[in-house]
């Protein structure tokens, strides 16, 4: 059995849909994830939705370069939460293949957001894809626990939990704690590396996560112990973006050094992460 790579849209935050699968085709990824809705108002996004026939094209153009839709980002949930707006969002994800959905809790109310949370799975499961929620410390789901109590109260099929190698870092989330998710929550992680040094505010926090990431190996965290205490062949979605690291390098020049640098940062230190 081997592990399967993706290249995460924010590692080539900007590239369009057509360039991040040519990037990671040609880098050697196994899959390729996408936006179509911002993470912010006014954020970068390609809302695929109205356009059937890009979304047609973007289908063959990973058939032909051997490589698949792993994440579909994002869906927030909030306190007035519906479920009901987002099904041409679903719908255009399963038409490109996706596999997942990426799910940020922005509801105060953890018990409204746990419910407005299964509804969301309910809807995806007729579209056969998975439905997984990213804690973070800038967001009303701070935490791996906090995470781990809303799946509990969901309770569906479809349901899930994304690792962030950045966010554990950041909420101070143990290896234990990762060794302790039940498997059946898990259907991948994302890998990056960053410094010792904790921003203390949400605004810090956010711009760090979206602009300042390191490459796997060139930071402080304990990748091969955090990956060592996941399934050993969890699906890996390589996102690192970094404005001035990666500033006149092409998507894919970015995308094959974030790949290199996982498989040297996991392999090279002998965790049982190899691919």
């Amino acid at each position: 059995m081997t592990r399967s790579y993706s290249l995460s849209f924010l590692t080539c935050l900007g590239a369009g849909p057509e360039q991040a699968i040519d990037a990671a085709a040609h880098a050697g990824y196994d899959f390729v994830g996408v936006r179509l809705l911002p993470a912010a108002p006014g954020g970068i996004a390609f809302p695929l939705m109205e356009e059937p026939a890009r979304v047609k094209d973007l289908v063959q153009r990973m058939q032909d370069g051997g490589i698949g839709l792993f994440d579909v980002e994002m869906i927030r949930i909030g306190p007035d939460f519906d479920p009901f707006p987002y099904l041409p969002f679903l719908d255009c994800a399963a038409r490109l293949g996706a596999k997942t959905i990426l799910v940020a809790g922005d509801d105060p109310d953890e018990a409204r957001l746990a419910d407005s949370y299964a509804r969301l799975c309910e809807a995806g499961a007729a579209f056969g894809l998975w439905l997984d929620l990213e804690f973070m410390p800038q967001s009303e789901l701070r935490d791996l626990a906090a995470a781990l109590r809303v799946l509990r109260h969901a309770d569906q099929p479809n349901q899930g939990i994304i690792v962030d190698a950045l966010h554990v870092s950041r909420s101070l989330t143990s290896h234990a704690e990762l060794a302790a998710i039940p498997p059946h929550y898990l259907h991948y992680a994302q890998i990056c590396d960053g410094p010792a040094e904790i921003p203390t505010t949400r605004e810090a926090l956010n711009f760090a996560a979206r602009h300042e990431r390191l490459m796997p190996g060139d930071g402080a965290i304990d990748l091969v112990g955090l990956f060592n205490a996941l399934p050993a062949f969890l699906p890996i979605a390589v996102e690192v973006p970094n404005d001035k690291q990666s500033a006149g390098l092409t998507a894919y020049e970015w995308a094959k050094r974030g790949l290199e640098k996982t498989l040297h940062s996991l392999v090279a230190n002998h965790g049982h992460a190899a691919p």
